[in-house]
């Protein structure tokens, strides 16, 4: 019972997980009345960072600047603005961080590849700490002197050896 009542809830959970992820920020009030537009400013939108949240499409995001990002896109798309003159227009502004996939250029070089080099910079360090660690950790080779004495002491008869302490029982 136990278990029907656990997996009923992970459903549920599950569930409820899927529907919050449908509920979009898009409030009633800024949609617009024509359907053609409001599908481009949707489709814009998806493409547009949130800078609040960054890791959001303002389309996704509950926070103020992405509603009024939404509503300033509207607004042009309603003044007879392209999709593309939109985009430009964001860029100008907000640079080109603001798209969620920038155009490959000199100036978005890091956003591209920083996080690939920092990971690679990363396993570069671990393999060099593991290398000096396994090297410090190696025995050193015994000199001549000591390979003797270690024969002699290998070679004596354990029973004539003295316990530890320096006492005999």
């Amino acid at each position: 019972m136990r278990r029907r009542i656990f997996w009923l809830g992970c459903l549920a959970a599950l569930l409820l997980s899927a529907m919050i992820d449908l509920a979009q920020a898009v409030e009633p009030g800024e949609m617009l009345a024509d359907p053609a537009l409001e599908a481009r400013a949707r489709a814009i939108s998806r493409d547009i960072r949130c800078l609040v949240c960054q890791n959001q499409s303002i389309d996704d995001s509950q926070a103020d600047l992405a509603h009024d990002l939404r509503v300033l896109i509207r607004e042009r798309l309603t003044a007879g603005d392209s999709d593309d003159q939109v985009r430009a227009f964001l860029v100008t502004r907000y640079g080109d961080f603001v798209l969620l996939e920038p155009p490959l250029k000199p100036k978005t070089y890091l956003l591209w590849f920083g996080p690939a080099a920092i990971f690679l910079l990363a396993l570069l360090a671990i393999a060099v700490y593991f290398r000096r660690r396994r090297s410090e950790a190696a025995p050193a080779a015994l000199s001549p002197e000591e390979q003797a004495h270690l024969r002699a002491l290998l070679a004596r008869d354990p029973d004539d050896a003295a316990p530890p302490g320096g006492s005999t029982p």
